[in-house]
C-alpha cells in the first residue's frame, strides 16, 4: 500500500484506481445490509403512517378534525380515518361534569375567597355553590377560547355574588334557595349565549349556606328560635280562631234567622192588624153609630174586666137590666150579680145607655 493510498484509508476513504487495488487483486462483492437497513426503515415509517391514519371516537365523546388550520366536527362514535401528519384530531368528553365554587372537592375545605359574599341587607355569608356542565359544541369549545371552563367558573362567581347581593339574609339561609337557585341558572345561561363559548350549563346547585363565624352562626340561631316560636304562636291562634270561628258563625246565623223569623211574624201580624181594621172600618161604613158602641163595649171590657154594667132604658127605668158578664162568665156569676142589682146591694152602679153612657147612680 502506498503512502497517500494508507492516508486515505486512514481517514476513511477507498481509493478507486479502476477497479485495482495496490496489491493489484480484483474487489470483492458490495454487501446487501444497506439495503435491508432502508426496507426496515420503510416499513416502520409505513406502520407509523398507517397507526396515525385511524382514530375512535367513543360513545361520550366528539372529535375535532383539523385540516390544514380548518375545524370539522366529527360526532359519530366508532372509527374513523385521517391524513397523517396533514389532519390532526382533537377529541372533547361531552358527558355531564362539574366543579364546585366556595369549597374544594377533595378535601372539604372551604375557600372562603369564594364563599364569603355580602347579601342585600348587608350582612356577611359563607355559601357554597356546584356547578354541572356539559361541551355542547366541540369546535367552539377547542377554538372559541383558551380555556372555556375557566371563563364559565368566572361567569358562574359573578352572577352568583349578583344574585346574592340582591335577597337577604333570611331568604339566603332558609326559604329562598330554590328561587336563588333558578335566578343564577338563568342569569348564567343567558351570559354563556353571549359568549358562546361551546359549554352548556346543567345545573347549578347550593351546597350550603351559613354565617362565616361562630358568633354570628349562634344570633342567627337566636333570631331562627324566635322565628319558630313567632310562628308557633301564630299557628296556635290560627287553630283557635279555626275553632272558635264556626261557634261565633252558627250563632250568628240563629241570631240571623230569629230576627228574621221575629220579622216576619211581626209583618203577619201587622198585615192581620190591617186587614182587621179594613174590615171593621168596612162594617163601620155599612152602620157607625151601632159599631161605636160595640167597639166602647169591648174596650171598657179589655180595661175595666171587674166593672158592672147596667143599660139604661131612656126614660129612666131600671126594670131591665143586661149584665156584661151573662155573654162571658158562668151561670152562677150571673146569678149573683142578677140577684145583687135586684136587692140594691151595690152601693156604686155605672149605667151605660144611648141616653147616659158612662154615668154612676146609686142603687134603689
Amino acid at each position: 500500500m502506498k503512502n497517500g493510498s494508507f492516508r486515505n484509508f486512514r481517514n476513511g476513504f477507498q481509493t478507486v484506481d479502476g477497479g485495482a487495488n495496490d496489491s493489484g487483486t480484483s474487489p470483492r462483492p458490495k454487501k446487501t445490509g444497506g439495503k435491508i437497513a432502508i426496507l426496515v426503515i420503510l416499513a416502520i415509517v409505513l406502520a407509523i403512517l398507517g397507526l396515525n391514519s385511524a382514530y375512535e371516537i367513543k360513545e361520550q365523546e366528539q372529535a375535532v378534525l383539523i385540516t390544514l388550520g380548518k375545524a370539522t366536527a366529527v360526532t359519530e362514535p366508532g372509527l374513523h380515518f385521517k391524513i397523517p401528519f396533514i389532519q390532526q384530531v382533537r377529541k372533547v368528553n361531552t358527558t355531564i361534569q362539574g366543579f364546585a365554587i366556595g369549597y374544594s372537592t377533595d378535601d372539604n375545605e372551604i375557600n372562603e375567597d369564594e364563599s364569603l359574599m355580602i347579601t342585600s341587607d348587608f350582612n356577611f355569608i359563607d355559601v357554597d355553590f356546584y356547578v354541572e356542565y356539559r361541551y355542547s359544541d366541540p369546535v367552539k369549545a377547542i377554538f372559541a377560547s383558551r380555556d372555556p371552563l375557566e371563563i364559565l367558573k368566572n361567569i358562574s362567581q359573578s352572577c352568583i355574588r349578583t344574585v346574592i347581593g340582591s335577597y337577604p339574609v333570611d331568604d339566603v339561609l332558609t326559604t329562598g334557595k330554590n328561587e336563588i337557585q333558578a335566578s343564577i341558572r338563568e342569569m348564567i345561561l343567558k351570559r354563556l349565549e353571549e359568549q358562546e363559548i361551546g359549554i352548556q350549563l346543567v345545573n347549578i346547585t347550593i351546597q350550603d349556606s351559613e354565617p362565616p363565624t361562630q358568633q354570628v352562626m349562634e344570633a342567627f340561631k337566636a333570631v331562627e328560635t324566635a322565628k319558630q316560636g313567632k310562628e308557633t304562636a301564630l299557628n296556635n291562634a290560627n287553630k283557635y280562631r279555626n275553632e272558635q270561628l264556626p261557634s261565633a258563625q252558627a250563632q250568628a246565623d240563629g241570631i240571623i234567622k230569629d230576627a228574621e223569623a221575629q220579622k216576619t211574624e211581626r209583618v203577619n201580624e201587622a198585615t192581620a192588624q190591617v186587614a182587621r181594621f179594613n174590615s171593621m172600618y168596612a162594617e163601620y161604613i155599612k152602620n157607625p153609630v151601632i159599631t161605636k158602641q160595640r167597639m166602647f163595649y169591648e174596650t171598657m171590657e179589655d180595661v175595666l174586666p171587674d166593672l158592672k154594667v147596667i143599660i139604661e132604658s131612656p126614660s129612666g127605668s131600671m126594670q131591665t137590666i143586661y149584665p156584661i158578664e151573662s155573654f162571658t162568665g158562668s151561670d152562677e156569676d150571673n146569678a149573683g150579680t142578677a140577684a145583687g142589682t135586684n136587692t140594691g146591694t151595690e152601693n156604686n152602679v155605672t149605667g151605660v145607655g144611648p141616653a147616659a153612657a158612662g154615668s154612676t147612680q146609686p142603687q134603689e
